[in-house]
């Protein structure tokens, strides 16, 4: 079965299609300010007007307003909603009652038990994405940290919905982390990045090369 592979924190002309050449699957666009990756609701039509229509279309939220949702699908055309931050199962459900799109809901990882709280959400979002839980410092992110979590942790777990895994990832160890977990889909952000918040083509190429060839 093919490595569905989802590229996020895209903010340039150049790495968008350098995602889309190398056959990316999703493609993320990050609204949350605070991040090295954000994307303005201003440039965004610029941006994601370039998208063809297969590939996906994902905002990436931590804890926005409807307001900021709204605002975002109309000016980026979102097909997906990524809510990476501490939405509870209510909020997961109201999001999709409003907006009617498909909703990622992003679960972060340390231990078993943060494994078994994602059933909270099973029957919810539309997409699981395990992440590693952010570090314990003053510039940690909710994602995009450059951090792995345990992934024998999924190994063996069966989801009734699909799921991805992120988190640390980068061309030399999606391989390992597909063969552990096993995954049907990842998602990189800071692992095709030369500095942070800077993508790079060729890392991008090397990223979805090396999913596709572990399948």
């Amino acid at each position: 079965m093919s490595v569905t592979v989802k590229i996020c924190g895209l903010t340039t002309p150049e790495t968008l299609d350098a995602a889309v050449a190398a056959g990316a699957d999703f493609v993320g666009y990050n609204f949350y300010p605070p991040s090295p990756r954000y994307l303005s609701l201003e440039a965004a039509p610029d941006l994601t007007a370039r998208t063809p229509k297969s590939v996906r279309r994902v905002g990436v939220f931590v804890d926005a307003s409807d307001e900021i949702l709204s605002r975002a699908i109309e000016a980026a055309g979102l097909e997906f909603l990524q809510l990476h931050g501490a939405e509870p199962p209510e909020r997961v459900k109201a999001i999709k009652a409003r907006f009617g799109l498909p909703v990622i809901k992003a679960v972060a990882i340390a231990g078993p038990a943060d494994v078994d709280g994602a059933e909270a959400f099973a029957c919810l979002a539309d997409w699981l994405l395990f992440d590693a839980k952010p570090p314990q410092t003053a510039d940690a992110l909710p994602g995009g940290n450059a951090e792995r979590f345990d992934w024998s942790l999924l190994a063996g777990r069966e989801w009734s919905l699909p799921w991805m895994i992120s988190g640390g990832l980068d061309a030399g160890n999606v391989a390992e982390a597909l063969a552990v977990t096993g995954a049907g889909a990842v998602d990189v952000s800071s692992g095709v990045e030369r500095e942070r918040g800077v993508k790079d083509a060729g890392m991008i190429g090397a990223f979805i090369a090396a999913a596709r060839a572990a399948e």
